[in-house]
């Protein structure tokens, strides 16, 4: 029996296998008029086609929580009705492909505000469709973007409350799983980070007080999501600056990461999204097969909570050895599966398990 294929069941849910979609910009919402933040015929073309394809969970691309919490002006949001009804279509095909549904619920802080990445990227002003971002201190991310507003605490009462107010239309719609955008050098992860978060009052300084706004979100999401169901929260698990003995910046650690995953345990979270990265241009990291695998593997070691894995997993054997020898829960597939929509039924196939195939699809098997 494959270990990869094996349910995984998270409070009462039960997801058929290991092998997960992760989130994954797809930069094709309308940027302006009453179709803004909205899901089209893309985004059901391209999740339900990964649902087809055998995935166990099928993650919704980073969905912002207020408009000026997308990355881009063609990102996906989940702050009125129409966006709530228009999920509904996707949830449902997703379902009905034998996965299950989740959607992360996101704000891009200082990176918010950017050009589509195949029109070169970078900042967008609002000759542009964009806005000034916000963040926890008035730091830019790089050279080239703007000096964000820093967000006064009553705002940053009302950005808990926006996230609040999403997973209820999240769970409206349809998902079964929210996971909060804690990673990545996104809004969340700015306060973590001692490297973007300057601040002198309750959400700055000490961890308690950088954790403060994460466990915040988790408690607003917690309150309003079924108890039967599970919570997730992506983490960049490291800066890379810790790493590297020649880089004397401070940064968010492997080590920060395991103690707020005990925290995040202890508020009702289910399981660690564990990536790197993201927070600190041009940091220097080392890629290869897996490369992020250890630090889920540290927080399963360490900790009680449940974890994934990403990172340059593309072979069926190698992600199957991730899980069985229990560096991690399950695997997060993203650029091998935008390759190969069917890479879960095809790693099924090599490693003896049983894919799900569509009966539509028989005819080929």
């Amino acid at each position: 029996m494959s270990a990869l294929f094996e349910p995984l069941k998270l409070r009462d849910l039960t997801i058929p296998n290991r092998v997960w979609m992760p989130p994954m910009c797809q930069y094709s919402a309308a940027m302006e008029g009453p179709g803004q933040g909205v899901p089209t015929d893309w985004h059901l073309a391209h999740l339900g086609s990964r649902a087809a394809g055998g995935a166990g969970l099928i993650i919704v691309e980073a969905t912002a929580v207020s408009p000026e919490g997308r990355i881009s002006p063609a990102d996906l949001g989940l702050w009125n009705e129409r966006q709530q009804e228009a999920f509904g279509r996707i949830t449902r095909f997703v379902t009905e492909q034998g996965a299950v549904p989740g959607i992360q619920l996101a704000h891009a802080g200082r990176k918010a505000s950017t050009g589509l990445p195949w029109r070169g990227g970078g900042p967008v002003g609002p000759d542009d469709h964009g806005w000034r971002p916000v963040a926890p201190s008035p730091i830019p991310f790089d050279d080239g973007y703007p000096v964000p507003e820093e967000l006064s605490e009553a705002e940053i009462r009302r950005l808990v409350d926006a996230f609040a107010a999403a997973a209820r239309r999240a769970l409206a719609a349809g998902f079964t799983v929210v996971e909060i955008h804690g990673a990545h050098g996104y809004l969340i992860h700015e306060f973590l980070s001692p490297f973007s978060n300057r601040r002198t009052d309750a959400y700055g300084g000490t961890f308690e007080n950088r954790a403060r706004l994460a466990l915040e979100v988790a408690d607003a999401v917690r309150a309003v999501w079924p108890d039967e169901l599970p919570v997730f929260f992506r983490v960049s698990a490291t800066d890379w600056l810790s790493e590297n003995p020649e880089d004397p910046r401070e940064g968010w650690t492997a080590g920060d990461t395991v103690r707020l995953a005990k925290e995040l345990l202890a508020h009702g979270v289910d399981l660690l999204d564990v990536s790197t990265g993201g927070n600190v241009p041009g940091a220097r990291i080392s890629l290869e097969p897996g490369y992020q695998v250890p630090f889920a593997a540290r927080v399963k070691a360490e900790t009680d909570i449940a974890a994934s894995a990403v990172g340059l997993i593309t072979e069926p054997r190698h992600a199957e050895e991730i899980v069985a020898s229990g560096q991690a829960d399950a695997v997060m597939l993203g650029r091998e599966l935008l390759r190969n929509p069917y890479w879960p039924n095809d790693a099924a196939g090599e490693l003896g398990a049983r894919g799900r195939w569509p009966v539509q699809y028989h005819r080929a098997l």
